[in-house]
C-alpha cells in the first residue's frame, strides 16, 4: 500500500525538515507537538526553507504552496490514528522516546510502522516499549533535512524485512539515499563523526591549535565542507555530549570518553548556534 499520510511527532528542526520533504514529495503530513507555538514556529521554518528553494529555482512557487497545504498540525498524539506511517523526531532522550512509543503503540493502527529519527539510541530498546517490535525501525535523517541526501535506516533486533523494505521505499520516495545499518551505539554516522569532533575538542583544550586552525586543517586538508568545531556548534554541543555518552556507555571503551572541555561548555550553557555561543560566537 502506498503511504499517503505520515504522522511526525516532534516539530523541532528535524521534525519540520522531515515534514517538509515528505510534503514536497506529495505525501500529506500531520505534524504533532505539545503546543501551537512550537507548531507555528515549525511552519514558519518550512515557509522560509521552501522560499529559499523557490529563489534558487529548485522548485516553483506553486510547488511550495502545495507542499505547505499538505501539512496539518495537532497537539495530541491521538492524531496518529489517521496516519499510515509514523516518524518520531523528539529530543534525544531514551525515556521520553520509550514513553512516546508506548503511547503510539496503543494509538496507531496495528499495521502502522513506527520509525524513530534517533541519532544514537538503541532501536531494539525503543521497540521493547511496544508490542510491535517487528514494525519499529530507525530512520535517521541528516541535518538540514531538506538538503542532506542520506538516511540511515537502522534495523532493531526484531525489525522485519517487510518493515525495512517499506521504509527504504519511503526514503527513496522523498528524495533520499537510504543506507542499511545495524543497531549498535551511534550506528555508522555518529560512531565515526562524533569521535572526530571529540578529538578536535581535545586538540583545542590541550592547546594544539586554536579553533580556526583546527577547522581549517580539516576543511583544506581533508576537504570537509565545515570544520569539526563549527559543525559541533551547528549540531549542538549538548547533542554531541549525549551521543558521546551513549558511545562511551555502549562500548565501555575509553576512546569514546567525552572531552572535559565539551562537558564544561555544556554545563555553561554554551551549546552552539542555538544559544548564539559555542566554540564560535553567533550573537552578531
Amino acid at each position: 500500500m502506498e503511504i499517503s499520510r505520515v504522522g511526525i511527532v516532534g516539530a523541532g528542526t528535524m521534525g519540520s525538515g522531515i515534514a517538509q520533504v515528505c510534503a514536497a514529495s506529495g505525501i500529506d503530513v500531520t505534524l504533532i507537538d505539545v503546543s501551537d507555538e512550537v507548531l507555528d514556529r515549525a511552519r514558519k521554518t518550512m515557509e522560509k526553507s521552501l522560499a529559499r528553494l523557490v529563489k534558487k529555482e529548485a522548485i516553483t512557487e506553486q510547488q511550495s504552496t502545495e507542499a505547505l497545504r499538505r501539512v496539518s498540525t495537532a497537539t495530541s498524539l491521538s492524531a496518529v490514528k489517521e496516519t499510515q506511517f509514523v516518524i518520531e523526531a523528539v529530543i534525544e532522550d531514551r525515556d521520553l522516546k520509550r514513553k512516546i512509543f508506548a503511547e503510539l503503540d496503543g494509538l496507531a493502527g496495528k499495521e502502522v510502522i513506527l520509525a524513530t529519527n534517533t541519532s544514537s539510541i538503541s532501536i531494539t530498546d525503543i521497540a521493547a516499549a511496544t508490542g510491535r517490535a517487528d514494525k519499529v525501525i530507525g530512520m535517521h535523517f541528516m541535518n538540514p533535512v531538506p538538503v542532506m541526501k542520506l538516511v540511515e535506516i537502522i534495523r532493531g533486533l526484531a525489525t522485519s524485512d517487510v518493515t525495512y523494505q517499506a521504509v527504504e521505499a519511503l526514503a527513496t520516495r522523498v528524495g533520499k539515499t537510504p543506507v542499511e545499518v545495524q543497531d549498535y551505539p551511534g550506528f555508522v554516522s555518529n560512531r565515526v563523526l562524533m569521535p572526530m569532533i571529540n578529538e578536535a575538542i581535545y586538540c583545542l583544550m590541550e592547546g594544539v591549535a586554536d579553533r580556526e586552525a583546527i577547522d581549517t586543517v580539516m576543511k583544506l586538508g581533508m576537504n570537509h565542507p565545515m570544520g569539526p568545531l563549527a559543525l559541533a556548534d551547528l549540531i549542538g554541543l549538548d547533542v554531541c555530549l549525549h551521543i558521546m555518552e551513549v558511545l562511551y556507555s555502549g562500548y565501555s571503551d575509553s576512546k569514546y570518553r567525552p572531552c572535559p572541555l565539551l562537558r564544561k561548555m555544556v554545563a555553561a550553557g554554551r551549546l552552539g548556534r542555538k544559544t548564539a555561543s559555542g566554540f564560535y560566537d553567533y550573537s552578531a
